[in-house]
């Protein structure tokens, strides 16, 4: 189920033999360095949605936290989603008239998902409201509408204003009060320390420095997300049913590697069910990542505005169908992929799913690629761009606009062809607009097996004293089983990272003593930001910080810093926008604050 995690594994022993080999004949006599320790009640890996729930639980309960994490910055795949919950029975659904209960809720999600983990469903539908909106929106999280995805009978599917940041900024915001809390970034997890039967913490590596790390605690929780990042291990892990595409791209976070699972696998933990993967078929190729198989969601909101058609140029699906039934009619099409066309007005509905992304620049990164978006005054125009028959996509937007007629009319709908969406409109205004999307890598829905207290379960059944796992990690608990209804990954990440946090706080303070929270930072003298970087001049910057340079190196711990950057010399942004706070500059104050740094966070995953 891990082979290709467990390869990669003995090849990293293998790796590390051969350097203790080279280091012992040249004589070093530091080979094996002391390890330093670092203490906490709760040690917590990743700083995703699950983790930083589970951090904000265990802390509010009094215990010491640490959480680490392989970015050099929080928020990890919910940052970047578009913030989607579902929720039952909630003050917003109740003000509109939405009539839910965890009783129509439960029948939806297991008659979705097919093979769920009842128990856990259970748990999620009757605690959802209290668990996720009540807690959400104490912490100053602001819910706007709920709609109705496919496979639910009522909207319960809710909207958070700002998205994935909206979502994420609040939890971590309020971390950031505890002084119990501590971040350690650009660090990854190793190895689950075990004393006897016990994990009682990680072995761990700081990134940018190639410091060792042994990080001691009384309980530990995985919460590092899925593997969809790692497309062998999506291949080798795909459902025997369907044929593996022959192009896929990756649209999970870029860390979702599989880390967390090889960690609790190598303790002995129960790993199921990986082929239970949530994967689109609305994946383009990521402009800003060329190369490197990362893929985005776009897709049209509202939906009915475009017709897809294969590589034939022939219509072949509902617009409009879920994830759960697509993936297998796509894949069924030439080449595993197909086009989506549509004309000016469509163009005014399509996005691209995630935080960040602006009307400017999915204009000026999807639209100003050629390579991504075919465009023409007259369908044969650009059919001729798309490489298809002009006559076969000519009659496919025919057929689709004459459906469309009929609806209106209100006649009924001929029996052999693909059904219409709700309110589809027809396709005529010219120019006309054409992208090829292929199969999106998107969630695992398969992991570590917990139990109903987030504690991981070994092969043998028995629970592992000290490990915890929560969110995709832990396949999020199987709550979606087969097939997700959408909403039913940061919900779960949520419900069962504040479990996990519980437990944990509770167990710790049985089998770890109390770690004195470490001590606040002294306070610095009030910052005159009335020069300005235009005044002082971009050269303060750059006569240390060369961005072109950097940004092109693969340096260690530095991810992130490469991503945001690469966007600051594309959109030509000064200095100032994010770091005001430096300036006028002292080398003594040159350095970031993770509270101030916050406020910043919205130039990139704003839209």
């Amino acid at each position: 189920m891990l082979q290709r995690g467990l390869v990669r594994s003995a090849g990293w022993l293998a790796g590390c033999l051969l350097l203790a080999v080279i280091l012992v004949s040249a004589g070093c006599r530091h080979a094996v360095a002391p390890v330093p320790r670092v203490a906490a009640q709760v040690l917590i890996v990743g700083a995703g949605i699950a983790g930083l729930s589970a951090a904000l639980e265990a802390a509010r309960a009094g215990r010491s936290v640490l959480v680490i994490d392989m970015l050099s910055v929080f928020g990890g795949h919910a940052i970047i989603s578009t913030g989607g919950l579902s929720i039952v029975d909630t003050p917003l659904q109740r003000r509109r008239g939405i009539a839910d209960s965890p009783d129509l809720a439960f029948a939806d999600f297991t008659n979705w998902g097919e093979d769920s983990n009842e128990p856990w469903v259970r748990y999620y539908v009757d605690h959802s409201g209290a668990e996720i909106y009540d807690w959400l929106t104490g912490l100053g999280a602001q819910f706007t509408v709920a709609v109705a995805p496919p496979g639910n009978s009522v909207p319960r599917y809710h909207f958070i204003r700002g998205q994935g940041l909206g979502l994420v900024m609040p939890i971590y915001q309020a971390l950031l009060d505890e002084p119990s809390v501590r971040f350690r970034f650009s660090t990854r997890a190793d190895e689950l320390i075990r004393e006897g039967d016990r994990v009682v913490g990680v072995r761990a590596t700081d990134l940018r420095t190639g410091e060792s790390l042994e990080l001691r605690a009384g309980a530990v929780l995985i919460a590092t997300g899925g593997m969809q990042s790692d497309l062998d291990a999506v291949r080798a892990n795909w459902r025997t049913d369907l044929p593996a595409p022959e192009r896929l791209l990756a649209g999970s976070g870029w860390n979702s590697l599989g880390s967390g699972l090889e960690l609790a696998h190598e303790a002995g933990a129960h790993i199921e069910r990986l082929d239970h993967q949530w994967n689109y078929v609305t994946g383009i190729p990521d402009p800003r990542h060329p190369g490197r198989s990362r893929g985005l969601s776009v897709l049209q909101v509202p939906p009915g505005r475009e017709v897809w058609v294969n590589a034939r140029g022939d219509r072949f699906v509902n617009e409009c169908t879920s994830p759960r039934d697509n993936l297998s009619i796509v894949l069924d099409q030439p080449g595993d992929s197909h086009w989506v066309v549509f004309d000016a007005r469509g163009k005014k509905s399509f996005i691209v799913s995630g935080s960040g992304w602006t009307k400017e620049r999915t204009e000026r990164l999807i639209f100003g690629d050629p390579e991504l978006v075919k465009a023409a005054p007259t369908l044969a125009g650009l059919a001729v761009k798309m490489g298809i028959d002009a006559t076969r996509l000519g009659r496919s937007v025919d057929n689709y606009n004459a459906l469309v007629a009929q609806s209106v009319r209100g006649e009924a709908q001929q029996v052999d062809r693909p059904s219409l969406c709700s309110g589809a409109k027809a396709i005529g205004q010219p120019p006309y607009y054409a992208v090829q999307r292929f199969i999106l890598s998107r969630k695992t829905m398969g992991g570590i097996r917990i139990d109903a207290s987030a504690r991981v379960v070994a092969t043998d059944g028995r629970v592992i004293p000290g490990l915890y796992a929560a969110g995709e990690a832990s396949g999020f608990a199987g709550i979606n089983g087969r097939a997700a209804l959408e909403g039913t990954h940061l919900g779960p990440s949520i419900i069962t990272g504040r479990m996990a946090g519980r437990r944990m706080a509770a167990e710790s303070a049985v089998s770890s003593p109390a770690v004195p929270p470490p001590p606040l930072p002294a306070s610095e003298p009030s910052r005159d930001t009335s020069v300005s970087v235009a005044e002082q001049g971009n050269d303060v910057c750059t006569a240390c910080h060369d961005l072109p340079v950097l940004v092109r190196q693969a340096r260690p711990g530095y991810r992130h810093f490469g991503w945001s950057h690469r966007m600051v010399l594309a959109e030509q942004m000064n200095c100032v926008t994010c770091h005001a706070d430096f300036f006028p500059y002292a080398p003594d104050r040159h350095r970031r604050d993770l509270g101030r740094a916050t406020t910043i966070c919205a130039h990139c995953h704003g839209n």
